[in-house]
């Protein structure tokens, strides 16, 4: 399961070394949440309405029933409860709040309606969503607030997000015809392909463990959204993993997976809840999936964005910046990094950062020492990050005893 999310700074004139120190210093905390909303990701938990007596069906033919299932074709409400046990951002201004959460909740492009500002919420909270599809090149998505809606449109080689609460909207072009390099950048900026939307995403992700360390039995029947549904249940046999387990509904007759529930090992509600409330297998409507700015809309094109480079808070950032190498295997692995450019990291007490960011990054902050040395542990409820003096970042759905393990074997 992997991490997706980016943190930036927008002081255009901090000089460059200083600058790298203090990106780094905010990435690491912002890729915790990122990574544990791309291991999490997008849908609720509906009361059952009696379990229905269903053909008995083993582990085996039931993730049989999920790969073979072929549906491209549905819509439906979704419902999705994230709980990372993260420290609220409320308090953080200045400097710190459009470090950590740009003003007016802009994305990198300046945007309210950038995606990459917009998902983060999803990392929090309870939300509302509408979500359609039809087939690869067609896919609909909607968060919907008490006043405002807020939509990622995707229809063919176009994607078009709006902000209706600002009347702003984003929009961006996908690869085609070989310029794949072109518009890499801009396609996973516009979130059209990568991040989980559905409990069907996030129940692929989940049953990539390795079989060897993994339990997975079914646990009896259920009803979700008026469907009738099997129980996938999925556990670590490890110890030492923060995931307690996985459940994952599926819709007995279609083998969609219709809800994702997973359960921290520490205890407690679950950290995603996340499925649909209502789903149609229908073919939607071509309309969904049209758009065109209302009059008067501020648009913002991917093309035009000219924000600074700065590191992005993904594992993929770090390792295009010094490599990476997986530490133990299955619910176990940790992911060691290194920091971009091999940027110094400031200490606690280096005074780089303005007290309100400094004070975010401490309830996050775990001290941790051994063989590597010393550094900083940032823990959520599901993924946690050990950062070292030297540059390393460790990561992992781990407990701090395993990332200090990792550190202290990859000395």
């Amino acid at each position: 399961m992997a991490p997706n999310d980016s943190a930036q700074i927008t002081e255009e004139d901090r000089e460059p070394r200083a600058g790298r120190r203090l990106a780094a210093r905010y990435a690491v905390p912002a890729a915790v949440a990122g990574v544990a909303a791309a291991t999490i990701g997008l849908v609720p938990a509906l009361a059952a309405t009696g379990d229905p007596e269903l053909p008995k069906i083993s582990a085996e033919e039931l993730i049989e029933k999920i790969a073979a299932s072929d549906t491209e074709q549905l819509s439906g409400s979704v419902k999705i409860s994230t709980d990372l046990g993260l420290p609220s951002l409320g308090g953080l201004g200045g400097a710190a709040g459009s470090a950590l959460t740009p003003k007016g909740g802009a994305g990198a492009s300046g945007s309210t309606a950038d995606p990459n500002a917009k998902l983060m919420e999803l990392t929090s909270g309870t939300h509302t969503l509408r979500v359609a599809a039809d087939g690869p090149d067609k896919q609909r998505l909607s968060i919907q607030d008490d006043a405002a809606e807020y939509s990622l449109i995707r229809n063919g080689d176009e994607v078009w997000a709006y902000d209706s609460a600002s009347n702003e909207a984003y929009h961006a072009a996908s690869p085609k015809n070989g310029e794949k390099g072109k518009h890499e950048r801009t396609e996973k900026g516009a979130g059209a392909k990568g991040a989980p939307a559905t409990p069907q995403d996030f129940a692929r992700e989940a049953l990539k463990a390795s079989a060897d360390t993994t339990s997975v039995t079914v646990d009896g029947t259920s009803r979700i959204a008026g469907r009738d549904a099997y129980q996938l249940l999925i556990k670590p046999k490890q110890t030492g993993s923060t995931v307690g387990s996985i459940k994952i509904a599926v819709d007995a007759e279609t083998g969609t997976p219709l809800k994702f529930t997973l359960t921290p090992s520490s205890g407690g509600k679950a950290v995603v809840d996340i499925g649909f409330t209502k789903v149609d297998f229908a073919k939607p409507a071509a309309s969904a999936f049209d758009f065109t700015p209302p009059k008067g809309t501020k648009v913002t094109r991917a093309e035009d964005n000219k924000a600074p480079e700065i590191p992005k808070a993904d594992t993929g950032a770090f390792a295009e910046s010094g490599g990476q190498k997986v530490i133990g295997k299955g619910w176990n692995a940790v992911y060691e990094l290194t920091t971009p450019d091999g940027a110094d990291v400031p200490s606690a007490t280096s005074g780089d950062l303005p007290a309100e960011a400094q004070s975010f990054l401490d309830a996050l902050g775990d001290k941790a020492t051994g063989k590597f040395g010393s550094g900083t542990v940032y823990k959520t409820r599901l993924v946690n990050a050990l950062l070292t003096d030297d540059g390393k970042v460790y990561v992992g759905a781990v407990t701090k005893d395993v990332l200090v393990k990792a550190a202290n074997e990859a000395k």
